[in-house]
């Protein structure tokens, strides 16, 4: 990976970490403060809750995807320690399918007259578990790679020993 991917990479990891937290904090701060009046038409304040707790499965991802990259970029990603921030993924993109989920039983209430809105919310919610499938199944592709690393290095041990 080139050090300009690199940069372009952690530039955005960089501005998108920075806004959810300011999203986070001004969500947190209606929280507190009640200074938003709720006009009755949804439950905002759960909807901030789950905002708030959207945002940091995002967070979590983000940084795993920090930690990866700087793997990479050392040349270390393919060992164990991968496997860590792999599953921090994963775990976050189940949480945020779990958010969604909460995010589409608020609303359904609401969509009685017209439930297709609700089932495609259902819909959206399985493809996010999706791509936690797809990740798992990357997952499984660095889990082969690192195995094969291993072999390889103890087949350039024992050839070492040999000569």
């Amino acid at each position: 990976m080139g050090k300009l991917t690199v940069g372009a990479l952690r530039a955005v990891l960089v501005v998108v970490l920075t806004g959810t937290v300011f999203v986070q904090a001004l969500m947190v701060w209606m929280l507190v403060s009640g200074s938003d009046p709720e006009d009755g038409s949804l439950p905002l304040t759960p909807l901030r809750v789950i905002t708030v707790l959207g945002i940091g499965t995002a967070q979590v991802a983000l940084v795993c995807v920090w930690r990866l990259v700087t793997m990479v970029r050392r040349g270390t990603v393919f060992s164990h320690a991968a496997f860590r921030y792999v599953d921090g993924i994963i775990g976050a993109i189940v949480a945020a399918a779990l958010v969604w989920f909460a995010v589409t039983a608020l609303n359904a209430p609401g969509q009685r007259d017209d439930p297709g809105v609700t089932l495609i919310m259902g819909g959206i919610g399985v493809a996010i578990l999706g791509v936690a499938l797809i990740v798992l199944l990357l997952r499984m592709l660095l889990a082969q790679a690192v195995a094969r690393d291993v072999e390889a290095a103890q087949m350039q041990a024992e050839l070492d020993e040999v000569i």
